[in-house]
């Protein structure tokens, strides 16, 4: 199973970072053929101190204390939408290529990060393990049914075709092998949040097939010609629509209109568009863990679960809850149910559960003002800044493929997760990316007090004088973000927009490399936003968007 969280990282010209059986950071020389078959990551920055393990379990306690955190102006959609990127992203494609005939370049683009959507095509239709993601015709993408269900009414008691991702199914195996979701990455089901993302992803692909397929063509050609045009579109969206909701729009601007200055920037090494692109652990192990401080705690998810319906307000273990890899899809399950990949009686997501995408995304925003919910119905992402709401604090085992196993408390934590894997790598710490990309650091006022954050008045004082001098990099990034009006700054953002720039250079198809495209499903040549992929992908109808209905 693929696992979220990296128990080692391969850096190039570094060696296997990881833990020894003690616990500790260690790097190692990759064995033989290693090399060859780790996805490809590599240092921006120069190697940080280490925090010791009381520092970092007192600021994981601050980053997650129950309390009111600042909501964003984002809509909460498009805190999985990241979660999504980062999976295709961060997908090791070399994992389906064992024993496979496959070139050397091969091998190299699919160790390397790309935005090319491989978590929706794997490696397409003529592969004979991944053909098992498609329809008969080769082309189209299979799609789930839900299972009928008798909460709240009779409206739910029914299977609904195309609202789950496609499973495994049968009767044979056990619960998780019947559950299993038949797509490339199996961390696009770890919540229904991001698996309903991917199910819009899959249905876009089908009605670009479809548009396609009415103008003639068919087979092989048509597949080939859908999937570019689905990238492109993605890739679009991503650049215009969402990078300028958590980076700082003027830096997107800066990134995209002159280029990269720091990462495998054109002149320096790996920089340019013939060799494929690594990923810096600055941007995998903090910069690109903003997306957790977005989280809400619960969600006002369709017309059954939130806070005015019979089912109450969707808590985000319910989301873990309602998937195949990290739930059980049984009502009322708690984490030692889930921490069981076997228990529960239910195989596909229950009808009740289907989302509601006008709770998550604003469709006024395209012109669609019949597609708003009332005041207070629909959900905003959390402020980008150093707190994590609790739940996260809790995670099941099945969120970072623990299941099985005994698991310490702090480390179901998702802030001490983050921390310990950044000590792992010897990590920058912020001040040292700061004056590697030449920016003014924040102060040290700055990082003990932030700005409607977390509070370290629980640390002792040689804690705040270590953590002041030599920030952690994942911490620093988030209340950097705190004094700039919730989007990442002068670090956080230069890393993050540099590192979308390269991987969409050295995607397969790229418009970084075809600046003269233009998207030709939005409302004009120059937009195409996520709510218009939504509107494309659901037939821009209020019962496909919204199927349980107000």
């Amino acid at each position: 199973m693929k696992k979220h969280a990296r128990d080692s990282f391969f850096v190039v010209g570094e060696g296997v970072l990881e833990f020894d059986r003690e616990g500790r950071p260690n790097v190692r020389r990759p064995l033989t053929g290693e090399e060859l078959r780790r996805f490809r990551f590599s240092r921006l920055g120069p190697e940080g101190p280490l925090v010791d393990e009381a520092t970092r379990t007192a600021l994981t306690e601050a980053i997650t204390v129950p309390g009111a955190q600042p909501d964003a102006q984002v809509p909460a959609g498009f805190t999985y939408l990241g979660q999504f990127v980062d999976h295709d992203l961060t997908m090791d494609r070399t994992e389906a290529l064992l024993g496979e005939d496959v070139t050397l370049d091969e091998l190299l683009q699919g160790r390397s990060p790309a935005l090319d959507l491989d978590t929706v095509y794997g490696r397409g239709p003529n592969d004979r393990q991944d053909r098992i993601f498609y329809q008969r015709d080769g082309v189209k993408l299979k799609i789930g049914r839900t299972s009928a269900t008798t909460f709240p009414d009779d409206r739910v008691n029914v299977e609904l075709e195309g609202f789950d991702l496609p499973r495994a199914g049968g009767t044979v195996g056990t619960r998780a092998d019947r559950r299993r979701p038949l797509i490339p990455d199996l961390r696009n089901d770890e919540n229904l949040a991001v698996a309903q993302t991917h199910l819009a992803f899959i249905r876009f692909h089908n009605r670009v097939v479809e548009e396609h397929a009415l103008r003639g063509l068919g087979g092989r050609r048509l597949f080939t010609v859908a999937r570019d045009e689905v990238v492109r579109h993605y890739q679009w969206m991503l650049r215009t629509d969402f990078l300028p909701r958590i980076v700082d729009p003027a830096i997107v601007t800066d990134v995209f209109t002159n280029g990269r200055r720091f990462f495998e920037a054109p002149g320096r090494g790996r920089g340019h568009a013939g060799q494929p692109p690594t990923m810096p652990l600055e941007f995998a192990v903090a910069a690109y863990r903003l997306g957790h401080s977005m989280v809400r705690g619960a969600y006002q998810w369709n017309r059954v679960f939130n806070s005015n319906g019979p089912g109450r307000i969707a808590t985000l273990l319910q989301l873990f809850t309602f998937t195949g890899v990290s739930g059980n899809f049984q009502p009322g399950s708690g984490v030692p149910e889930l921490d069981d990949p076997n228990s529960g009686t239910v195989d596909t997501l229950p009808t009740n559960w289907i989302a509601d995408f006008r709770r998550l995304f604003d469709f006024t925003e395209a012109g669609r003002p019949d597609l708003a919910v009332p005041a207070g119905s629909g959900n905003v992402a959390k402020r980008i800044d150093t707190l994590l709401v609790d739940p996260l604090a809790q995670l099941p085992a099945g969120t970072f493929a623990g299941r099985g196993s005994e698991i310490p408390p702090i480390q179901r934590n998702l802030a001490f997760r983050n921390l310990t894997r950044a000590n792992m790598v010897h990590l920058a710490s912020g001040q040292q990316m700061a004056k590697f990309l030449g920016v003014t650091p924040l102060t040290e006022t700055q990082i003990l007090e932030g700005s409607q954050g977390a509070v370290l008045t629980g640390l002792t004082d040689e804690q705040r004088t270590a953590v002041s001098a030599n920030t952690p990099l994942w911490f620093y990034i988030l209340r950097e973000a705190e004094f700039n009006n919730g989007l990442l700054g002068a670090v956080g953002g230069r890393i993050v927009a540099e590192v979308f720039h390269r991987a969409m250079e050295g995607s397969r198809t790229s418009i970084v490399r075809d600046p003269s495209w233009r998207p030709t499903l939005g409302p004009d040549r120059d937009t195409f936003r996520m709510t218009d992929l939504l509107l494309f992908a659901f037939e821009g109808k209020a019962d496909l968007l919204n199927p349980l209905g107000d």
